[in-house]
């Protein structure tokens, strides 16, 4: 009897034992969970978080332009191409009231910014002016749905809607400073490869912006010498320890002459600005530059998120390939040609300035008058809807070509298209990760008919 009353004491002991332990996790993992200190974010709420700025949208923005009221004339059409009326938020910051008002975009004074003279020693003035706008934006718009601050030259032209779906990827309660280099090698090499340049536009996010704004007078002092407006912006931003985020859709366009060998291989992501279209031939031979820019926005009014992508299809009866940049321009070779290298532009452009090789900071393709190689060039014409969810976009030959037939893919000659049409499905945005494919439709008379598509799962482009 003793030694059972033992056993069934040895056994109470450890049961209650086991039981406090129990007791004690338990109360340890309470507190634990809910101790604001050791709180880990659970897949619940990382998802919620995500979501959360997902719906990032043209609401959300605020654009900042500086500009001049000897060159407002000049620009504003340039702004009015794409500004939308009670939709876009922002100002034009400009040095005294413009002799042509308009109802938009509308517009604000500069501060003045005479009490940086003491310290100014820059060779441009007006350099302060440019880069206060930063800190007179974020002052005149920081309500609490302000996620981004866009900063843009005002000849650039901003594609305001994929703006915004890019920015959307990014979290706007961080730090983001996110932007583009130059094109040219010897920009970056002059101001910095680690720059977002102004006149491409970029984005910060309002932590930063609002950073940024609180230390710019120390930043102007401490970089008193500097001539770009960008160049500082960079340097501030570098100070407080957030590096630039790439975005391949803005363009500086360092360039001369033609562009329209780079609009026609655009890289694989949305297209986000436009500069200097004022130091560059019109994108549209048979247009002046505004009309040009103008006549882009009627694609992309329609669909902003395909503007420029490019499509590699092939005609194989007739050893042809086709290179379409929606909205803009259908290439015919007549050969077969990978999309590996269609996607490097042909140089019909020459560079800002002419110092040493490598002058761009991507591959280019020569124009060369070989039958095999040289593309017969069709621009954007007009669009229009079908029935259903569809749209037409229409292409127009530029000019003959005035070369034989390739006789290496079979001397199948081009020269009588004169017309090229492309049925493409009305869309909002989709994953950019992989182009579309397409499909010939057939060939009638002097036009051909291609069909966008998403590419299946295991196509091949060639």
């Amino acid at each position: 009897m003793f030694l059972s009353n033992n056993r069934l004491l040895s056994c109470l002991s450890k049961s209650i034992a086991i039981l406090g332990l129990f007791l004690y996790i338990m109360i340890f993992i309470f507190f634990f969970r809910n101790d604001p200190c050791c709180t880990k974010p659970n897949s619940l709420s990382s998802s919620t978080k995500l979501s959360s700025y997902l719906d990032t949208n043209i609401s959300h923005l605020v654009i900042g332009i500086a500009s001049s009221s000897n060159l407002w004339r000049y620009r504003k059409p340039y702004i009015e191409s794409w500004w939308k009326p009670n939709v876009t938020r922002g100002f034009i910051f400009l040095d005294r009231a413009p002799d042509e008002p308009s109802s938009f975009p509308p517009y604000r004074i500069s501060e003045d910014s005479s009490r940086y003279n003491a310290f100014n020693r820059r060779k441009s003035p007006h350099i302060i002016r440019l880069a206060r706008v930063v800190e007179e934006i974020f002052n005149a718009e920081n309500e609490d749905d302000v996620r981004w601050y866009v900063i843009a030259d005002d000849d650039t032209i901003l594609f305001v809607n994929n703006v915004a779906e890019v920015l959307g990827k990014y979290d706007h309660s961080k730090y983001f400073y996110v932007g583009m280099h130059s094109e040219c090698t010897d920009s970056n090499a002059l101001f910095s490869f680690n720059m977002a340049f102004g006149g491409a536009g970029y984005a910060l996010s309002y932590p930063l912006a609002r950073l940024v704004a609180k230390n710019l007078d120390l930043c102007l002092k401490r970089y008193s010498t500097m001539f770009g407006s960008d160049q500082l912006m960079h340097s501030c931003i570098a100070d407080l320890g957030v590096s630039l985020t790439l975005e391949k859709g803005f363009h500086q366009i360092d360039f001369h002459q033609d562009i329209s060998g780079l609009l026609s291989a655009h890289p694989q992501s949305l297209l986000l600005s436009l500069h200097h279209l004022d130091a560059v031939e019109p994108i549209f031979p048979s247009m002046d530059r505004i009309q040009s820019v103008n006549h882009l926005m009627k694609a992309a009014k329609v669909d902003e998120s395909r503007i420029l992508q490019q499509t590699i299809c092939h005609q194989k009866h007739k050893n042809w390939t086709f290179s379409i940049s929606w909205g803009y321009s259908v290439h015919i070779y007549e050969a077969i040609i990978p999309p590996s290298i269609l996607q490097a532009p042909l140089e019909t452009f020459s560079r800002w300035r002419r110092k040493a090789w490598p002058f761009y900071m991507f591959k280019t393709r020569p124009v060369i008058n070989d039958s095999c190689a040289a593309p017969h060039v069709f621009f954007f014409h007009s669009i229009e809807r079908t029935i259903g969810n569809h749209h037409v976009t229409i292409y127009i030959r530029s000019s003959a070509r005035r070369l034989p037939a390739c006789s290496s893919s079979g001397n199948h000659s081009a020269d009588h298209i004169s017309k090229i049409r492309v049925l493409a499905l009305v869309r909002h945005y989709e994953d950019p990760s992989r182009k579309e494919c397409c499909d010939y439709m057939g060939l009638y008379t002097n036009s051909t008919t291609f069909q966008l598509r998403s590419c299946m799962e295991d196509e091949i482009l060639s």
